[in-house]
């Protein structure tokens, strides 16, 4: 069997980044010399649940959070489906006759946006909140979604595709507001016509592509829950967690093995829960700042190289409401998927969109919602750079592809 010699330039980190060496260190004795089960009683069981405890707490350092706030999953898949699932399950066994009414964006993940439309058959209203033409929701349309029954919010951090930063702070600031107002009115009702204390409205957000760029402290974004994974942060795949504030309802929607609080059940996977906490505790306020720097000023160059090299070109992400690593194209008359294979071959790595939906030949959702054309989006190719990005490399990329887009071009007018 041979092995594939890999791209050279590696531009897709959006989709997954590479394990830093320093998580890998951290990992490798849980391979092998600390195996145990990390709920047995035994030394080797308890020496593996307190590199899952560590981890908890270096998790919680980073967010801001108590340990047992964090709830470790296979990923922010599995998290975002906790929570959505998780919350209005709990809301509907404490109540199961209150209308419920929960909230998202049109452009969230498929994590998101299938749990909702699960959801909806079985009887919850979803409010879609649309975008505008730079993938940002506003703050009035949702001030203006909710209602009394109105139980969960969910909009995403930063949009995988674009790299749209969502006013997360300021959804926070506004669902906390009216939740004190809420109870406020509550507490002056009379005694004996108020009923029952109002239920508040709760607010994760899908952290997953702002975790290695933007403040993710869950006091000061007033947040009640957040999902995020740790193939995004230089950690393994395959893992993942869920902040939960406490207080906040949930059922456990995988169930039998009673672990995390009762809240998640299944042996937990100890080398990726460390790496998971390794990762994490490497993302230091002075760390991210630096780093986004470095990041920014090779997608700048980038930018400006390709508007400049080749025409036709529309830049879809916002420079100014971005994380520093998107950088979002289309280009004009070639395919998304054509220009891919062409920068593949050319040893440079890069995506159409989420890698979750790559299979799909249909036009990004993201794209649509955002007002461009289908055959545009089609168009399209997301380039999302990382802290081991080079400006070589990026000079190399400008310099190789608009001769591939020219060709490319042409063999399109020639069919």
């Amino acid at each position: 069997m041979t092995t594939r010699k890999l791209n050279r330039i590696y531009l897709d980190h959006s989709a997954s980044t590479p394990l830093d060496s320093a998580v890998f260190m951290a990992m490798k004795p849980f391979f092998s010399t600390i195996f145990g089960n990390p709920s047995s009683v035994h030394t080797f069981g308890q020496l593996a649940a307190a590199g899952v405890e560590r981890a908890r707490e270096q998790a919680a350092k980073f967010l801001n959070s108590s340990p047992d706030e964090v709830i470790f999953t296979s990923g922010s898949t599995e998290a975002n489906n906790l929570a959505i699932k998780g919350i209005i399950a709990a809301l509907k066994r404490h109540n199961s006759n209150k209308k419920i009414h929960v909230i998202t964006s049109v452009i969230e993940h498929d994590s998101i946006l299938e749990p909702f439309a699960e959801l909806e058959r079985s009887g919850v209203e979803v409010t879609h909140l649309p975008v505008n033409a730079k993938g940002v929701v506003n703050l009035l349309d949702l001030k203006d979604a909710i209602k009394d029954s109105t139980a969960l919010v969910s909009i995403m951090y930063v949009n995988s595709e674009v790299g749209s930063i969502e006013p997360i702070k300021e959804i926070g600031k506004l669902i906390r507001k009216l939740n004190e107002r809420k109870l406020k009115d509550w507490q002056k009702a009379n005694a004996k016509e108020r009923g029952e204390k109002p239920a508040p409205i709760y607010f994760h957000t899908d952290a997953t592509q702002a975790v290695n760029f933007l403040n993710c402290d869950v006091k000061a974004n007033f947040l009640d829950a957040l999902s995020l994974s740790g193939h995004k942060i230089y950690g393994p795949k395959g893992v993942g967690l869920l902040y939960l504030k406490k207080g906040a309802p949930i059922v456990a929607q995988q169930t039998g093995g009673h672990h995390e609080l009762n809240r998640r059940s299944g042996t937990l996977n100890v080398p990726g829960i460390v790496g998971l906490g390794a990762a994490l505790a490497q993302l230091k306020p002075s760390t991210i700042e630096k780093t986004n720097k470095k990041i920014a000023a090779a997608r700048d160059l980038l930018v400006s190289g390709l508007t400049k090299a080749i025409p036709d070109l529309i830049l879809n992400t916002d420079i100014n409401n971005s994380t520093p690593a998107h950088a979002h194209f289309s280009f004009l008359g070639v395919e998304g998927e054509s220009i891919l294979i062409a920068l593949d071959l050319a040893g440079v790595a890069v995506s159409t969109g989420s890698a979750c939906a790559s299979n799909s030949l249909k036009a990004s959702h993201v794209l649509v919602a955002m007002g461009i054309p289908v055959e545009v989006a089609h168009n399209s190719i997301r380039f999302t750079l990382g802290k081991h990005t080079t400006g070589t490399e990026i000079k190399t990329v400008i310099k190789t592809l608009p001769p591939l887009i020219k060709k490319l071009r042409k063999i399109s007018t020639e069919y």
